[in-house]
């Protein structure tokens, strides 16, 4: 059985984020990291390894150079091999183009049984890709999984809502996207970091996969961000000394901003 994990490079969400002048999020002005959502969906692919015999864990991302990091992260964690699509032209890509990309790359990876991924990438959280990338595969889908098995040529999921949890079966191959609520994502070891650098770490271009250049990148995206303003600057809040009348002064300036 062949796993591909879904990692994304990230900008760190602690560190100052900006845009860069084509109003696409500037990477390289910030540190980036394995998406924390991501992290899940390598963990619950390592412990389906861990449980079976023969299964094979790969991690896939589409990135800029620096994305071989959240691939290391995922090496580091159990995953037995990686691949990394590359190329100047996947600059700006929206959703849709990154779907495209990947299922191209599932595709030349080959036998691939099952997708897992996290539930949203924390930079765009937009839920959109598993299932696009489902469409575009022509395989089954299940997404906000907080519990999953793998028996045979099913996989079970438990879905949980706000008022119901619901279980859902669907046939291999399958992609599944799965929540924070699943598993607690392990510390990568020493003997895992050492191990990492041994792994085998594929990159591949457009070319590669066989991509016009011109279906991907800024241009060919449905979505583009047009203006970008920055947020105005905190003003100094407004200062009330009690000298008993503070509670009126409080009511009334509440009630001028309509919270009352």
């Amino acid at each position: 059985m062949r796993i591909v994990t879904l990692v994304k490079y990230v900008p760190d969400a602690t560190a100052y984020r900006s845009f860069a002048a084509d109003n696409t999020t500037d990477r390289a002005g910030v540190d980036g990291l394995l998406s924390e959502l991501d992290e899940y969906a390598v963990e619950e692919a390592l412990k389906i390894a861990e449980a079976g015999d023969g299964v094979e864990v790969v991690a896939l991302t589409v990135g800029p150079a620096g994305a071989d990091a959240a691939l290391k992260k995922a090496l580091q964690m159990g995953a037995g091999a990686a691949v990394h699509v590359v190329d100047d032209a996947l600059h700006g890509s929206d959703a849709l183009a990154t779907a495209r990309v990947l299922a191209a790359a599932i595709g030349k990876i080959g036998s691939v049984d099952l997708v897992l991924t996290g539930m949203a990438s924390t930079d765009g959280g937009m839920s959109v890709v598993p299932a696009m990338l489902a469409e575009l595969l022509r395989w089954a889908q299940v997404g906000f999984v907080g519990e999953l098995s793998v028996s045979g040529s099913l996989v079970t999921a438990r879905r949980d809502g706000d008022t119901a949890s619901e279980t859902i079966e669907a046939g291999l191959p399958a992609i599944v996207a799965v929540t924070d609520q699943i598993n607690e994502p392990r510390y990568p070891s020493f003997k895992g970091i050492m191990a990492a650098k041994k792994k085998p770490v594929q990159t591949w271009g457009l070319a590669d996969l066989d991509l016009d250049p011109a279906t991907v990148g800024l241009g060919a995206a449905w979505s583009v961000v047009r203006e970008v303003v920055k947020r105005p600057e905190r003003a100094a809040g407004m200062v009330v000394t009690d000298e008993g009348d503070g509670g009126v002064r409080l009511a009334e300036f509440l009630a001028d901003q309509k919270f009352i």
